[in-house]
């Protein structure tokens, strides 16, 4: 977290929180609620500036309900998740994995499929989709528990939800990870939230002032 931004929380203690407002998609963007409307639904707005992105992210966790926030100087700023907390992406070099803000974890906790074909993670910076444009990158690092790359019929199979007795890994070998494959397991989309303790449309609590 900013400096500038601890002393604002510390010198403005009280400020209410904002609900509503900011919106993370599916690709790792932020969205802002634009004023304009549309059919009297709110209209969001891709936020392109990359000092303010950056800013987002360098401010960016969960509180303890699993509600995940962008404190803006004393104010949090409650996001609104259409997937995941995270994105996560390969880097350039393509040897390791960072988040949407750029943070790089140094170990995978675990690896999952869902029921839409989204390829998600688990690290200790928290919980993830992976960046639809790696997904091929992904797949190529599939393997059987003998290390050997999954084949097409294999590969099409595990995408379907067909696990069977023949359990799929990650490899990660020649990654900048911790570890040299981890298991991938099946996971419905709908229970991604309970599962890893995150809510997608925060609200706030009884009591907790908000504007």
């Amino acid at each position: 977290m900013d400096e500038i931004v601890k002393r604002a929380m510390q010198k403005w203690p009280n400020v209410p929180n904002v609900f509503g407002w900011l919106r993370l998609d599916r690709r790792g963007n932020w969205l802002v609620k634009s004023r304009a409307a549309r059919e009297g639904q709110p209209v969001f707005e891709r936020i392109t500036n990359a000092a303010v992105i950056e800013f987002i992210g360098r401010n960016y966790q969960p509180d303890e309900r699993g509600r995940w926030f962008f404190q803006n100087g004393p104010q949090r700023v409650f996001v609104t998740l259409d997937h995941t907390p995270l994105v996560y992406r390969l880097s350039t070099s393509g040897a390791g994995i960072e988040t949407h803000t750029g943070a790089r974890p140094r170990a995978l906790r675990s690896a999952w499929l869902d029921d839409a074909g989204h390829f998600l993670i688990e690290s200790e910076l928290g919980p993830g989709v992976m960046l639809d444009r790696d997904l091929p990158s992904i797949e190529e690092r599939l393997i059987d528990r003998n290390g050997i790359p999954l084949d097409e019929s294999a590969l099409e199979g595990l995408l379907a939800g067909a696990l069977g007795d023949e359990p799929a890994y990650l490899n990660l070998t020649g990654m900048d990870l911790d570890g040299t494959r981890i298991a991938v397991a099946r996971i419905a989309s709908a229970a991604l939230p309970a599962r890893f303790g995150f809510d997608p449309a925060p609200r706030p609590a009884p009591g907790e002032p908000d504007c």
